[in-house]
């Protein structure tokens, strides 16, 4: 992988700083690098528009956190180039090669050490009287909730044209396994493993507290019908698309025919990551300090 594009978080200056001497790391080693337009200028470098950095590069290099991937995994999902995540945000699910870390990364992609793991994307329609009006590809969840203002809504859910029930609940997230630690998790849904074939339903605040997540196979059809005449709900892609919807707009979510291709160190083992990002275990390790300490 030569040919590398380079898409960064706006309005930071660290990857300004770190770029300044990755670029010319690169070139050393003969690769061609295409930088983005926010960054390019800060550099005295020429810059390319996003959208046509997939069409260049042979992979991606981002900057940024974990919403900045999420952008550019819809960006470049239809030409299927694979990502490498830099942190530069904060938790980092899927940005996992930290700045001090890069150089190695990189080493290990030009020496093909590195694997190539595919997730998961999902697509999402709206349907008005039976027309379609919208469509979306996300990376982590398909999201139905409420304005701050506006009331508990109702939610009639079908999967494989199966009734299921009507959710009374601020919302409602259908979440792919890379997404299962992101909204889903905060709405008390499960942690799937990143490379299943799943996805997951899961309520926000529901009335009905039997109403609880459940996990179905990704080759399903879910279609969610907003029966409530709330002006206030919108649907949220990725936590960062919104489209406002109306009474009795159908959303259709089935498995997307793309995939986000994500480059992975080689070492990295998913639960370490688990247990750094969420700090299961920190009170047990603290525990045994505190027991080493005085000798207990």
């Amino acid at each position: 992988m030569k040919r590398i594009g380079i898409i960064s978080k706006t309005g930071r200056t660290e990857p300004v700083e770190l770029l300044r001497a990755l670029l010319p790391w690169l070139k050393e080693r003969g690769a061609e690098v295409f930088v983005d337009l926010e960054v390019a200028p800060s550099l005295g470098i020429e810059g390319h528009p996003r959208s046509q950095i997939p069409e260049l590069s042979e992979m991606v290099i981002v900057l940024g956190g974990d919403g900045t991937m999420l952008s550019v995994a819809r960006l470049v999902c239809e030409k299927g180039v694979p990502i490498l995540g830099v942190n530069l945000g904060g938790l980092g699910f899927i940005t996992e090669v930290h700045v001090a870390g890069i150089y190695e990364a990189m080493e290990e992609i030009f020496s093909g050490k590195c694997v190539v793991e595919e997730r998961l994307m999902l697509s999402a329609s709206v349907q008005r009287h039976s027309e379609q009006i919208a469509e979306y590809t996300v990376l982590n969840d398909v999201v139905i909730n409420k304005g701050a203002l506006a009331r508990i809504i109702d939610l009639e859910t079908y999967v494989d044209k199966n009734y299921v029930t009507i959710f009374r609940a601020d919302g409602l997230i259908v979440s792919t396994p890379t997404g299962s630690t992101a909204y889903c998790l905060s709405a008390g849904g499960p942690i799937l493993f990143p490379t299943t074939d799943c996805i997951a339903i899961t309520p926000i605040c529901p009335h009905t507290l039997t109403n609880r997540p459940i996990v179905l196979p990704d080759n399903v059809l879910v279609e969610i019908s907003l029966k409530s005449g709330a002006e206030d709900v919108f649907l949220t892609l990725d936590g960062q698309v919104g489209f406002s919807l109306r009474q009795d707009d159908v959303v259709v979510i089935t498995k997307s025919p793309f995939k986000t291709r994500l480059i992975i160190p080689h070492e990295r083992d998913f639960f370490q990551v688990l247990r750094t990002k969420l700090g299961w275990g920190e009170r047990a390790a603290r525990k045994g300090r505190k027991n080493h300490r005085t000798g207990e």
